[in-house]
């Protein structure tokens, strides 16, 4: 029998303990299952034995990081016999140390979730930016609870996305409602013939296209890009994109989109004349299709003109 996992991560004082007891009580969660809770660190809110006692719920609570390892997960095995396992995770230890160890046999990490404080993201964000996308880079779910009227949801958003585009998020009030980000209030023309795309607003675009990539079917955009060829590519295509900063200068990486050149390019530069990391301006049609490198759907680009361009003097774009 297959044992779900469960982690649930953010810093001390996000709201762990609040969400992992009010999921415990859940009459759709709480159905009689043997629970292990692993805890990684202890805020100001307490479990309550009696709660965990009627959620049939075994609790084990770890100090050190090192703790955290792949005998002491078999030893919780053999030990308790869990049925369900839930880990809440103390946000300064390495998530990606974790993912890494094995777990044992019968155990499956079916979802991550991140909780965080909206009143003090801002300060972690400034501050501690690298430990806050390691926590929510590789979740399922991101919850922003303590929400409020002033909360700019949207930069949130812009946080989160370029790091992990598939992560769900939810925001979420100090009285538990939840509510979305309303739509992107974007700095260029969807309805446009072409969708002129400037330098500055390159990683807003990229994300937004790759996140939302049936919104941009069959538009037409323009954009400046340095060429990016290899033989693993399809024939006649290429990869126009950026260098983006998502997180410092260490997390700078590529991103662009698959480009095909065919019949419908009317140049000037042609396919064998694209060299790489030569910057151009593309004129493409995108249409979204499956693409195995996006594991499904995402924008394809079609070139209509590619034109050489002058080498930007800042060659890093900016999401945030």
């Amino acid at each position: 029998m297959e044992v779900p996992v469960y982690i649930v991560n953010g810093f001390l004082e996000s709201g762990k303990t609040s969400f992992i007891q009010e999921t415990m009580t859940d009459p759709d969660f709480s159905d009689g299952t043997e629970t292990l809770l692993i805890v990684c660190e202890e805020g100001e809110v307490e479990y309550d034995e009696q709660v965990l006692k009627k959620c049939h719920t075994k609790l084990v609570v770890l100090e050190e990081e090192e703790e955290l390892n792949q005998a002491f997960l078999k030893q919780c095995q053999s030990t308790y016999r869990p049925e369900r396992v839930m880990i809440e995770l103390n946000g300064m230890w390495n998530l990606e140390n974790f993912l890494e160890e094995e777990l044992p046999k019968s155990w499956v990490l079916v979802q991550i979730i991140t909780i965080i404080d909206t009143s003090t993201f801002s300060n972690y964000w400034n501050n501690m930016k690298a430990l806050m996308v390691a926590q929510f880079k590789y979740s399922d779910t991101i919850i922003f609870n303590r929400c409020d009227e002033s909360t700019d949801k949207l930069f949130l958003r812009r946080c989160v996305k370029p790091v992990n585009r598939k992560g769900q998020i939810i925001y979420e009030s100090a009285e538990g409602v939840t509510d979305d980000a309303g739509e992107e209030a974007l700095p260029f023309d969807l309805e446009a013939s072409v969708i002129e795309i400037q330098e500055e607003d390159y990683g807003l675009w990229y994300m937004d296209a790759m996140d939302q990539p049936k919104k941009y079917d069959g538009k037409t955009v323009r954009f400046l890009g340095m060429v990016y060829k290899s033989e693993k590519l399809p024939k006649n295509s290429f990869v126009p994109g950026r260098f983006a900063m998502t997180c410092c200068a260490d997390d700078i990486a590529f991103m662009g989109m698959i480009c095909k050149v065919g019949k419908d390019n009317k140049g000037p530069l042609t396919f064998e004349d694209l060299k790489n990391r030569q910057f151009v301006t593309v004129t493409a049609k995108i249409r979204c299709e499956f693409y195995k490198e996006y594991r499904g759907k995402g924008p394809v680009l079609y070139a209509t003109s590619i034109e050489q361009a002058n080498e930007p003097e800042d060659k890093v774009v900016y999401f945030t």
